[in-house]
């Protein structure tokens, strides 16, 4: 009996390293959503999330080459990028050469914050290329479609009062007749968000609840979210309409836990 339970042991062992190893490599996840009144247009969008300043190969190759496959028009950078414990060489590399093939958009997450370097990493940011959003819209036209991207800030260091400003302010700049983003780092906000008209609201941050529960659509764990956290990976509908997505993100060596049924994702959304 005890050989026995010494076998299955090992099994179980055996089982969840494999799990986890799975867990590790990273996908992408493709998502079409139907927003645009004419079908003749098509906007694809590259969101990345959560990097972390983790590494994907020599030179970031391994996610360079996953967003270049898919040639995106424009790529979504949804906060914490960099970290506050990592260096930032991992990230910077990755970021410098997505800003010189697409325009690129990004937000501030809460480890950003707490790094006490968010106004150096900005700067460096807005150096490469990259549209650095906090309370702001940049209207863009893209293969005919005209969009209002908004972006706000994470309220970790702001506060909420600022944080609500900035969702105020950056809306205040969009137009109805416009497809209406808004990137954010936070999923949960979703009393918040449901307050505009946003067509699509993307992002990341709940690291896709670190264990993932497929049958039940909820992650074990999720910052700001607690136990049997539900915004934590795909697509919800919000009670006004508007479409949240929630990207699981790319931390690995930067977690708090061994990801299980939940792999590392740049995600790719084709708005039709």
């Amino acid at each position: 009996m005890k050989k026995k339970r010494f076998w299955i042991f090992l099994i179980l062992i055996g089982v969840g390293i494999l799990c986890w190893l799975i867990s590790w490599i990273p996908v992408t996840e493709h998502i079409s959503l139907d927003l645009l009144a004419t079908e003749d247009k098509n906007v694809r969008i590259a969101l990345i999330t959560d990097l972390h300043s983790c590494w994907y190969g020599s030179g970031q190759k391994d996610l360079l080459a996953r967003v270049e496959k898919e040639q995106p028009d424009i790529v979504l950078l949804g906060g914490d990028i960099f970290d506050d414990v990592r260096k930032d060489d991992l990230s910077k590399v990755a970021v410098a050469a997505l800003a010189e093939k697409y325009p690129s958009y990004y937000v501030s997450g809460n480890h950003e914050w707490w790094s006490g370097r968010m106004d150096e990493m900005k700067a460096w940011l807005e150096s490469a290329g990259v549209c650095v959003l906090a309370g702001e819209c940049e209207t863009i036209t893209c293969n005919g479609c005209i969009i209002d991207i908004c972006g706000i800030d994470d309220p970790t260091d702001i506060g909420i009062s600022r944080w609500r400003e900035q969702m105020e302010q950056a809306y205040g700049q969009t137009d109805e007749s416009h497809l209406r983003l808004l990137l954010t780092h936070r999923p949960e906000m979703v009393e918040e968000y449901a307050k505009y008209d946003y067509d699509l609201i993307m992002a990341g941050h709940a690291h896709g609840g670190q264990f993932w529960i497929p049958f039940l659509r909820k992650g074990v764990f999720a910052p700001d979210q607690g136990l049997m956290a539900t915004y934590v990976n795909g697509l919800y509908e919000l009670p006004n309409g508007s479409i949240l997505e929630v990207s699981r993100g790319l931390a690995r060596e930067r977690v708090p836990a061994p990801r299980f049924f939940n792999p590392p994702e740049v995600v790719v959304i084709d708005i039709h």
